[in-house]
């Protein structure tokens, strides 16, 4: 009976579809187990082989703790909205929806071929309308709370609101826009409603603010700074650019604190935590206010080392800081306004990135030193941030290298001061003095003689005395933009009345997306829904209408933008949870049941995105009821890449030099250029052989370039009369990598051309060079992706070896959390290790599984892989697992064993690793129920203690021959059995040893 894996897997989904096997009850008496995986956004391209890695990872866990007697949730779904399918939308007019619903049906049948035991019928696609109402009503609570500090917690609008009745807000100790205006109850009583709604705008969790912003002109978007890599946009490559904008904003700074404490109390990978701890960025220090000379303005500055006050030698602001415009002299205004435009170009992680670039201008503008009352000079730079602080710093060049690099630069230009030394006996003629420690302020008035820890103390109690600061802790995370200008996402559940957002009654969501004719911005820049007919809220009738009927008296204009593409992942975990549940996005049972996320496993990719804004949209939800636990996810796993290895061709081309101390006369100068045109780019691919025979001698002889690449340059330079006067380089700079689809290239790394230029277009004009007879390519490992052409398709390892080679293989290649290369060579070991499982149970003529007695070797080995592979799953050490596996049945093999006893716990075991097989041998074994939930075996350690001991026996240090002792006989005892034994009275041949060395349990020695 042959292993056949295509019809074994076709089989067993099928069975695991129609019963329904892995779906999870929400009462069930068994302890819950929550396993998730980074649900995926369903491309064009469909799956490689790289993208199930967790997958197989998660659903190991996921099919083991099944085993161990929990009711597991292994929910999947997709994060349907995102700009790729929108730009297909623009490119050919075919629908989003219609796009993803195609893309999901592609990734649904990879999914089911590979035999995850996904609970399918928790699907959630965060497109759809059902899903994306739990998306907006969450948003709607958002508006309507405000962050308590007294309480530490969101609180309902309404509490805040009494206490502006009963206080006003003079009292109130809450997280809110900067520089808001105090009032009294008696205030509040006789504002308009427009004006008590402008005021609890700057208190909402989510609200609308001008806001400095990452515009991408290409996409038509505003993009969050983890969409820009390298100052472009991810998708795309597009400029991106800093543009300020009415935006919608969630106030996660907010929960700053919160998020830097719970790092301490979920079981993450220290490198993720870290990640967001410096992306939260906490620090300590003091608010301090210069005012400036000339001007009633003042610019507010944060500083962590306030102790360094009478150090400041010069103040700068960020290009975007909106005093900038009003500050600047005329003299000055030109090279600001080209310095502001140079910036806007430039993305903000760029720019913190950039530490090796000094640029800045002097406005023209001076600062007072609030003790000093001497002038500082105020710059504009990019290395300060609008959004981070206050946008300005007041720079200190003694005590930091940044702002000393800058003063240097900037050195004896007007509006640059000689720096300033305050620290006693420190020299900073060569470079600022950063540290903290062991330092003495000097030249610093009051707090002269004062170490770090005291001088900083002294200055916050100076500055608050003269009301010019205050002590303050700040964070480096800012409040997320949360509006997008694309079609293809969430809308929001908004409406204005005279400029005033106000929420949609949750009764009436979801607020679905319009039809629109294009998916472009309007010609007048409003995003891509001001292009939709019927975008009208109907406050009466409480339905969406014409926008022809808009009269701003009951009918009024709906948001135009929509959700960024985290809204729908901040919260999807729990809708898992209840996925059918109508009314809310979950029950309070079944969140009480769940709870949260025991195993998540996704990309470090996201460290900084959807990990953190799924961390503090879990806080809102537990300060509002409606989540149990302060933290989403327990423990978190990032899985490493599957690399690919990708195939290059090399186009060579011809550089001509003229000879040294060689003159040309202009005819000359003219035929060489054109030789020198002709053959300088030459659509010549050539054998990466002949490649690296070339590179080795850079000046190759014109007769090999004639005789290899079949060139005639040398014939039409003799024509010319140039031979004599030029040399030929090969190289130079003229030699190009193409990537080449790896699927045309075989295992000895040679490429089929044929194939290659029948089925490529692109290809088919090139002239390729073999080499010897073949044409072989350079490899190299790189990030597997499509536009690299070095795609490994799984339904291609499925078809041709079965997905449980495919699963084994992939955790075979090293340890989970590491990249490593994807081979497809060595995919054929685990296949064949399969096929030696099959043989233990099966010959050619059917099932030979024996209800024998099974042999204590067959024991050993069977309870030895038991505690491997348990506690490699415990310990996420899958690579390991598959080599007790081979191991194992190396060992059975050898030991004959065909024992019941072993080969039935042996398919348990290996069932969370390769489900298709396991499941046909527990049901060819005569088990009718599915081996999914059968008790998963656990080692019995009797099995284990070793009971005899193969000894070498070694006559003067040479081992000749080996021999199975008991353990348990003594040193003499083991002497009598050596000395009787045959081998030893050949080998000491009459002789008697001078001496016997026995160590138990290792070696016998003897010496003659």
């Amino acid at each position: 009976m042959k292993y056949t894996p295509n019809e074994i897997d076709a089989k067993w989904q099928k069975h695991w579809a129609d019963n329904q096997t892995f779906a999870a009850s929400n009462t069930s008496d068994k302890p819950k187990y929550y396993v998730l995986d980074m649900f995926p956004y369903p491309s064009g391209a469909g799956l490689h082989v790289g993208h199930p890695l967790g997958y197989i990872a998660s659903d190991i866990v996921a099919r083991f703790k099944r085993h161990k007697g929990f009711n597991v949730l292994h929910p999947q779904g997709y994060d349907s909205f995102g700009l790729p399918a929108e730009q297909y939308a623009i490119q050919t007019g075919q629908h989003p929806d219609k796009t993803t619903k195609e893309n999901i049906a592609r990734y649904r049948e990879q999914l089911d071929k590979i035999g995850f035991s996904f609970d399918w019928s928790r699907e959630v696609r965060t497109s759809n309308a059902d899903y994306y109402k739990h998306t907006q009503w969450i948003f709607i609570q958002l508006f309507n709370s405000w962050y308590n500090k007294d309480t530490d917690k969101a609180e309902d609008i309404s509490t805040l609101i009494s206490i502006f009745e009963m206080a006003g807000n003079a009292t109130v100790h809450a997280v809110c826009d900067d520089n808001v205006e105090i009032f009294f109850p008696s205030d509040w009583g006789f504002y308009s409603e427009e004006k008590k709604q402008q005021i609890l705008l700057q208190y909402r969790l989510t609200y609308l603010a001008e806001t400095e912003v990452n515009w991408c002109p290409g996409l038509g978007t505003v993009l969050a700074n983890d969409e820009i890599v390298n100052g472009v946009s991810e998708r795309g490559g597009h400029p991106v650019i800093r543009k300020k904008m009415t935006q919608w904003s969630m106030r996660i700074s907010a929960y700053a604190e919160r998020l830097l404490q719970g790092l301490n109390d979920i079981d993450w990978s220290e490198s993720i935590k870290e990640s967001q701890r410096n992306w939260i960025g906490k620090s300590v220090g003091a608010m301090v206010s210069f005012d400036l000379k000339m001007y009633k303005y003042h610019i507010e500055v944060f500083t962590t080392r306030p102790d360094t006050i009478f150090g400041v030698t010069f103040m700068t602001l960020a290009p975007e800081h909106p005093l900038v415009q009003e500050i600047t002299t005329p003299e000055q205004k030109d090279a600001i306004d080209a310095y502001i435009e140079k910036t806007a170009k430039r993305s903000e992680r760029e720019r913190m990135a950039d530490v090796k670039t000094i640029s800045g201008v002097f406005t023209g503008a001076y600062a007072e030193h609030p003790f000093t009352k001497e002038p500082i000079p105020v710059w504009i730079g990019d290395y300060v941030l609008a959004g981070y602080g206050t946008g300005a710093v007041m720079a200190v060049p003694c005590g930091d290298e940044r702002d000393y690099a800058f003063a240097n630069f900037f050195k004896g230009q007007n509006g640059m001061p000689e720096i300033k030394n305050i620290f006693d006996k420190v020299d900073i003629s060569t470079e600022a003095y950063g540290s903290k420690d062991n330092v003495i302020i000097a030249n610093s008035d009051f707090l002269n003689g004062l170490n770090y820890k005291e001088a900083t103390k002294k200055a916050i109690s100076e500055l608050e005395n003269i009301n010019q600061g205050k002590g303050k802790t700040n964070y480096r995370l800012r409040d997320a933009v949360f509006s997008r200008q694309r079609y293809w996402g969430e809308p929001f559940p908004v409406y204005y009345v005279n400029g005033l957002p106000q929420m949609i009654d949750a009764k009436h969501l979801p607020i679905k997306l319009p039809e629109v004719e294009k998916y472009l911005p309007t010609e007048d820049g409003q995003p891509p829904l001001g292009n939709a007919t019927n975008w009208a809220w109907d406050s009466v009738q409480c339905s969406v209408v014409s926008n022809q009927l808009i009269d701003d008296k009951t009918i009024f204009p709906l948001e135009l933008n929509t959700m960024p593409g985290w809204a729908g992942s901040s919260w999807y975990w729990m809708r898992y949870m209840d996925a059918h549940n109508e009314n809310e996005f979950a029950s309070k049972e079944a969140i009480k049941y769940w709870e949260n996320v025991d195993l998540y496993i996704g990309g470090s990719e996201h460290a900084t995105g959807h990990l953190l804004y799924s961390r503090f949209w879990n806080k809102f939800l537990k300060d509002r009821g409606y989540a149990p636990t302060e933290e989403p996810f327990k423990k978190l796993i990032n899985q490493g890449m599957i690399l690919g290895e990708s195939a290059f061709i090399h186009k060579i081309g011809f550089g001509l030099f003229k000879k040294q101390s060689v003159i040309f006369s202009t005819q000359e100068e003219a035929e060489f250029k054109r030789i020198e045109d002709k053959y300088k780019i030459l659509d010549t691919i050539c054998s990466n052989e002949l490649i690296e025979e070339i590179k080795k001698n850079e000046s190759i002889a014109k007769s090999e370039i004639e005789e290899k690449l079949n060139k005639p340059i040398w014939d039409e330079l003799k024509e010319s009369g140039l031979d004599e006067k030029v040399t030929i380089g090969a190289f130079g700079n003229i030699l190009y990598k193409i990537h080449v689809p790896v699927e045309y290239v075989d295992l000895k790394n040679e490429l089929d051309i044929e194939k290659l230029k029948t089925e490529n277009f692109q290809y088919q004009d090139l002239d390729f060079v073999p080499y010897n007879g073949k044409f072989t390519v350079s490899r190299e490992v790189e990030k597997m992706s499509k536009s690299k052409y070095n795609v490994v398709n799984p339904d291609d390892i499925c078809n041709e070896y079965g997905a449980d080679t495919l699963r084994l293989y992939e955790m075979f290649l090293g340890p989970l959390e590491q990249s490593k290369p994807w081979n497809t060579a060595g995919i054929t070991g685990v296949f064949g290790f399969l096929k030696k499982l099959w043989r233990l149970y099966f010959d050619d003529n059917g099932l030979i599984v024996t209800n024998n007695e099974p042999s204590k070797e067959s024991l050993k080995s069977l309870h030895k892989t038991i505690k491997k592979v348990t506690e490699d799953i415990e310990n996420f050490s899958f690579n390991t697992s598959v080599s007790q596996f081979m191991i194992c049945v190396n060992e059975l093999g050898t030991q004959n064993c065909h024992e019941r006893a072993i080969l039935e716990p042996l398919a348990i075991i290996l069932s969370p690793y390769a489900p298709h097989i396991s499941e046909e041998l527990w049901n060819q074994l005569g088990n009718s129920e599915s081996i999914s939930t059968v008790a998963f075996p656990i080692c019995d350690e009797k099995y284990l203690v070793e009971s005899d001991k193969e000894y070498p026996v070694s006559f003067n240090g040479k081992m000749k021959f080996t021999i199975n002792l008991p353990l348990d006989l003594t040193p003499a005892q083991i002497e009598e059995i050596i000395m009787k034994d045959e081998r030893t009275i050949k080998q000491l041949d009459g002789n008697t040893p001078k001496k016997v060395i026995i160590v138990p349990g290792k070696v016998i020695n003897l010496v003659g």
